[in-house]
């Protein structure tokens, strides 16, 4: 099992809308970068989600999901009409991938980011990291742990 943090805005899909989402499970679309889009691709079915609220105030932690389904091809990306749409990409070369994830929990208290910049072993934490502006990114298995008892659970 690995463990993922994917961030969202939550004017656009909060851990709430997860949570009442059709089987508290959505489809992540509308990635598109390289490299969050390749984390994507290392996912697996039982893999665990940090869920971050990102261009929040504060920035948080708030809560965890589950990989349900592993990467399968993007179709808004195709899709003149979204938001999301690339011209290079077609249902013959989809380019960007999306995986779907299971609401878990609500963490009891949100893990703003600067409480985890004081956290000493999450020093290494993708998160942290100068110009680190990945929507998916790996965290480690103690990372996870941390993050999880710093909410709540």
């Amino acid at each position: 099992m690995r463990y993922w943090l994917m961030k969202s805005e939550p004017g656009t899909f909060s851990i709430g809308d997860l949570a009442k989402a059709p089987q508290q499970t959505t489809g992540w679309d509308g990635v598109r970068n390289y490299q969050a889009r390749n984390n994507m691709v290392a996912m697996r079915k039982g893999d665990r989600v940090l869920f971050y609220h990102s261009s929040a105030d504060p920035t948080a932690v708030v809560g965890t999901a589950t990989v349900v389904r592993e990467a399968y091809p993007d179709s808004t990306a195709w899709d003149k009409n979204d938001s999301h749409y690339d011209a290079k990409a077609s249902a013959a070369n989809p380019i960007w991938q999306r995986v779907d994830i299971k609401f878990e929990s609500e963490f009891a208290r949100p893990v703003t980011l600067e409480e985890l910049r004081g956290v000493k072993e999450l020093s290494k934490l993708v998160l942290l990291q100068r110009g680190s502006r990945l929507s998916v990114q790996p965290v480690t298995a103690d990372e996870w742990k941390m993050v999880c008892r710093m909410g709540g659970l």
